[in-house]
């Protein structure tokens, strides 16, 4: 693989604004690099579905040899958080942003793998399966994209797929994610003059508070967390708060133990609710389900075998977040997420090793021509 073509490509993808429903400037530019290959690209329509301004990306990609499974590749379009003007800097071996932002390495590392695989193939007229390419939308808000896909139009399933969105270390697959549920709270409580007589009324940030501070919260488990993310509540200093919202979350790689943490949770603020005469108002809502894949699963012996011959180290890792795959293997696909390269996403300190990238290609261009 040529660094200065990975670097140079990865540099200009991150420059491109592409936040979570607003990627269609940026999905214009994949369409183009694709079709530079010689390829059809489809838009499945999501857009209408998740109202964003663009739809997840499709490209399928004839076998050329037989004996080959039928593979899918994916990655995802947005970035997290609401960053915008990106300037990556390279310096030796890392590419880093400029400034307070993010660097966008996650996920577009893996569109830079993945487009510079294909070129490979081309290049080279290297034997393969079918391909089918899959650029998700909104992935950072929740899956969105993914839940939205038109699974019809990859009819027929693809055997297996690979999800490029993962950590640092190339040979590292992500076998086994948990389970989620999101919690949103609303304590109602009862509006009064804080100072003239605040026993009239019935303070919600207090419920909140007490609530969440009998909550067992954080890793709980070496198979699950649990979290209160955000909190609103109050209008004024000299008003007893009548009305608090928070949110959180739940995860766990065993259900039950996921349904026995939200239950915890939304009991938790039922009885602190009743013990001050408020009342709590409680929405649950299954994030996604987790996933479970073994040696037994043709998807991860390929990934290992793959990893072996271009000389990596396979290692199989529990992950602790959702992705993709998540979506995919509940539609009957199995997936593995597989490393890209990119270190601490979702924060300014991001930052993409450009070895362990080229490496990461190179193992993608193995899984899909072994």
């Amino acid at each position: 693989m040529n660094r200065d073509a990975l670097v140079s490509l990865f540099c200009e993808l991150v420059q491109i604004d592409s936040l979570s429903k607003h990627e269609a400037a940026f999905a214009s530019v994949i369409e183009d690099k694709l079709a530079d290959l010689g390829l059809d690209i489809t838009d499945d329509g999501a857009a209408l579905r998740i109202v964003g301004d663009c739809g997840n990306l499709i490209c399928r990609i004839p076998a050329t040899a037989d004996g080959f499974p039928a593979i899918m590749i994916n990655t995802h379009l947005d970035t997290v958080g609401d960053d915008t003007g990106i300037q990556p800097v390279v310096e030796n071996d890392e590419i880093h942003s400029a400034g307070d932002t993010i660097l966008g390495a996650d996920a577009k590392a893996g569109i830079v793998i993945i487009l510079s695989a294909l070129q490979a193939l081309d290049d080279q007229e290297l034997p393969h399966g079918e391909l089918v390419v899959v650029f998700t939308v909104a992935e950072e808000i929740g899956l969105i994209g993914a839940q939205h896909l038109d699974y019809e139009m990859l009819e027929p399933l693809p055997q297996m797929a690979y999800v490029l969105d993962g950590s640092v270390t190339p040979g590292q697959m992500v076998t086994q994610a948990p389970y989620s549920d999101k919690i949103s709270f609303e304590v109602r409580g009862k509006a009064a003059h804080a100072g003239v007589e605040p026993e009239a009324g019935i303070n919600a940030i207090k419920i909140a508070a007490q609530a969440i501070s009998e909550m067992k919260l954080g890793r709980l488990d070496d198979e699950s967390t649990a979290n209160i993310g955000t909190i609103q509540g109050g209008s004024a200093t000299n008003i007893v708060p009548e009305v608090t919202t928070f949110k959180g979350e739940a995860r766990s790689h065993q259900e039950e133990k996921l349904i026995r943490q939200t239950r915890h949770m939304c009991q938790k603020v039922e009885e602190a609710a009743a013990q001050a005469g408020a009342q709590a108002n409680i929405t649950t809502e299954r994030s996604y389900n987790g996933f479970a894949l073994g040696l037994d699963e043709e998807v991860v012996r390929r990934g290992i075998a793959a990893a072996e011959q271009v000389g990596l180290k396979p290692n199989l890792h529990k992950g602790g977040g959702g992705s993709d795959a998540n979506i995919f293997n509940e539609h009957g696909i199995p997936s593995v997420i597989i490393a890209t390269g990119a270190h601490k996403p979702h924060t300014p300190d991001e930052l993409l090793c450009i070895p362990s990238m080229l490496k990461c290609c190179e193992w993608l261009l193995a899984i899909v021509t072994t």
